[in-house]
């Protein structure tokens, strides 16, 4: 029987992990797993191979049944963190007079940085484009390559507005067989020096990512499958892997990016704080408004136009170990049992643990010796870690995958205990406390930077350590804590599922109509470049009144069209959602508004007709808005304007000096879109670009929220 197969692998620290999905169901007929092969010649990639190929023969998977092929990566960090990069020659280009001083000078580059003691090597030189021809354009490549330049840059003044002399530079050094990154195909931003660094560290992963590329793809086409190979990028989307070979540094942080796009699969809420716990590190980041927070990543220290997760990495985790003396636990990581070559406690039988002793020693040199190993009668040791106090504290359920053996981490921590003297109940919460200490600063930080209210908040955690820190976290918080199905596959699962993603950014001062309709579509044909088909695309625009920068976000899916994980709910069921995510009774919540794609739920106000918390529910039961103080008003197409000026008012929080005006959202057709604005002009702007598109008697419904005033 025909089956339609999608496949999704992501490269981990310690394992890559396949994953085969029923195009139509979405239920999972197969995982692999294998070792990530940091150490074989051709890197990750090796393992990604192997993993696809053992997927395919242990689910007896047919290879022209695969429609849809994506893989996370870790090779372009791996490239820069071990120094496996190529040597850059930059040419920085501008007109003569100051103009031309300028651009020589922001263009040239020091050798940059890694922050590992290694660095990306650059050559410098500049070329007046008013003298510029082909031939010395040519002159000017073999002089650096001479110089021992391996791949090529070039960066103008304005060549965001200008590509052509960059161009020129691009078609001359490629006929050479030189590898090139065009500054202005990076990124449309202003800022000649970020730019220009932007495409230098793009560009010196180039042969490395090019080698990676050629081999993957060759060897799942060799497998039989003849698909375009996606490969994950760090902002949550995926491109083919064409666009891949072009720019390799957008695949940065793609592993993160896997976790967080699977669990939005699964996740019901539209705002939230993202954990991804594995046993070393935990990757935390936010989700607002269904979609996960976005940043420049910093490489080395050195801000760049890469658009990627904003995800905060944390040396605390399920196997991080314990640091103690006489007066108990001192500290919890961030040694992790796994690197110090230690079993956990948790996890093992509980006839093993035997006369367990306490020692202390120092897993790597100039580590603390202080760290806690638990020696066993047959002369082995194990140690103890976050993971086996969460299961003593009954914090993991036999279903979540950090699920242990209670009786031997109690067996082992009572030797602990009885050091410190204390109680194995006593010692499990000081750990989680310990844990807890180092990851709430964090988890409060990144509510306060994306404006997060506390009352929307839900945590969720992926990874196999998942239970053993976000059941205690979200007690202690007083939050509400979601573990999607699949947790320790979920990397594999959001690949699989992932959707084309590509942004566009400029620099417009009071952007018009014209120009914001012209990035709109310039994003869309990106998007349909790295492989998304022309009627998915979605395309979401922000504007920032203080950079005056224009940002065009488009997602799409490929031609594969994939059914939704859940079925549609009943109004009643979508109801008892609303009121289990606002932790009301469902008699206190009221219908608001609704319309064939949308329920807009809302507390019940002492006074009919006030703003309260509401929950936009699409059917299948997915919230797409939360909210803790907002009015939903339903009008048209043609008359939404009316509604939008009067919320504007009715919704302004007048403070000593300045009015905070609300953020609004529209539910039109099966979309719902976000739009915030200090001035109305540039909101109805932006509203009249999207709702101009449809008939005048299309239903809108309106929703305006601000914070709740205490």
């Amino acid at each position: 029987m025909s089956r339609i197969i999608r496949m999704g692998i992501d490269v981990g620290g310690t394992h890559t992990k396949a994953v085969a999905i029923d195009n139509e169901t979405h239920d999972i007929i197969g995982k692999s797993s294998v070792k990530t092969t940091h150490d074989d010649p051709r890197g990750v990639a090796a393992g990604v191979v192997r993993c696809f190929q053992n997927c395919l023969t242990e689910n007896q998977i047919r290879p022209e049944d695969v429609v849809f092929v994506a893989h996370s990566t870790t090779q372009a960090t791996n490239a820069l963190i071990e120094g496996d990069i190529a040597q850059v020659g930059i040419i920085g280009m501008g007109k003569g007079g100051f103009e031309g001083f300028l651009a020589k000078r922001q263009t040239r580059l020091s050798d940059i940085d890694l922050g590992n003691s290694k660095a990306i090597k650059i050559y410098n030189h500049f070329v007046n484009v008013k003298k510029m021809t082909e031939e010395t354009v040519v002159q000017v490549i073999e002089d650096l390559e001479g110089l021992g330049a391996q791949v090529i840059v070039p960066s103008m003044a304005f060549g965001v507005d200008n590509g052509r002399p960059e161009q020129l530079v691009y078609e001359k050094a490629e006929n050479k067989g030189l590898p090139t990154t065009m500054a202005s195909d990076i990124t449309k931003l202003y800022g000649l020096t970020r730019r220009t660094r932007t495409a230098a560290i793009n560009a010196s992963i180039l042969p490395k990512m090019l080698d990676t590329a050629n081999s993957t793809e060759q060897s799942v086409n060799e497998a039989g499958v003849h698909v375009p190979l996606m490969i994950m990028r760090g902002d949550g989307g995926v491109m083919e892997i064409s666009e891949m070979k072009k720019r390799p540094i957008l695949t940065m942080l793609s592993g993160p990016a896997a976790s967080v796009m699977g669990s939005l699969m699964y996740l019901r809420a539209s705002n939230g704080v993202y954990f991804e716990v594995g046993g070393t590190t935990t990757n935390i980041g936010v989700i607002k408004n269904g979609r996960p927070a976005i940043d420049y990543s910093i490489v080395g220290g050195h801000p760049t136009y890469v658009n990627s997760l904003d995800v905060r990495v944390l040396g605390v985790a399920g196997g991080s170990m314990v640091r103690a003396d006489k007066n108990g636990v001192i500290d919890v990581g961030p040694r992790s049992a796994h690197i110090a070559g230690l079993d956990y406690a948790v996890f093992t039988d509980p006839a093993n643990i035997q006369g367990p002793k306490v020692e202390f020693f120092s897993p790597k040199p100039g580590d603390p010796a202080d760290y806690v190993a638990i020696r066993l009668e047959s002369g082995e040791r194990v140690t103890i870690t976050n993971s086996c106090a969460a299961n003593v504290l009954g914090l993991v359920k036999e279903d979540h995958f950090s699920h242990g053996n209670v009786e031997a981490a109690r067996k082992a921590m009572q030797a602990l205990a009885d050091y410190c003297g204390s109680t194995v109940e006593d010692i499990a919460r000081q750990i989680m406390e310990k844990a807890y200490a180092k990851i709430e600063p964090v988890i409060l930080a990144l509510a306060d930077k994306y404006k997060l209210e506390k009352d929307q908040i839900s945590l969720v955690g992926v990874g196999g350590g998942a239970a053993s820190l976000i059941v205690y976290f979200a007690e202690k918080m007083g939050l509400k804590y979601s573990i999607p199905e699949n947790a320790e596959v979920i990397s594999s699962i959001g690949v699989a599922l992932a959707m084309v993603r590509d942004v566009v950014e400029r620099i417009i001062p009071s952007p018009s109509k014209e120009q914001i309709s012209a990035i709109k579509m310039e994003a869309m044909n990106k998007a349909i470049q790295s492989g998304a088909t022309p009627e998915s695309v979605e395309i979401h625009i922000d504007i920032d009144p203080q950079t005056s920068k224009v940002t065009a976000i488009a997602t799409g899916s490929t031609e594969v069209k994939t059914n939704e994980l859940l079925k549609e709910c009943s109004e009643e069921e979508l109801q008892e959602i609303s009121a289990s995510d606002m932790r009301i009774p469902v008699e206190r919540t009221q219908l608001l508004q609704k319309t064939r794609y949308f329920h807009i739920f809302g507390e019940k106000t002492d006074k009919p007709g006030d703003a309260g918390a509401i929950r936009i529910v699409d059917n299948k039961g997915f919230i797409k808005i939360q909210r803790g103080h907002a009015l939903a008003v339903k009008t048209t197409a043609g008359n939404y304007l009316q509604a939008v000026k009067k919320l504007w008012e009715d919704m302004a929080v007048y403070k000593t000096e300045l009015i905070a005006r609300p953020d609004y959202y529209l539910c039109i057709g099966a979309r719902v879109m976000d739009f915030t604005a200090s001035e109305f002009e540039q909101l109805e702007l932006l509203m009249d670009i999207e709702v101009s598109t449809f008939e005048p008697d299309e239903e809108i419904i309106v929703v305006a929220a601000n914070m709740k005033q205490s």
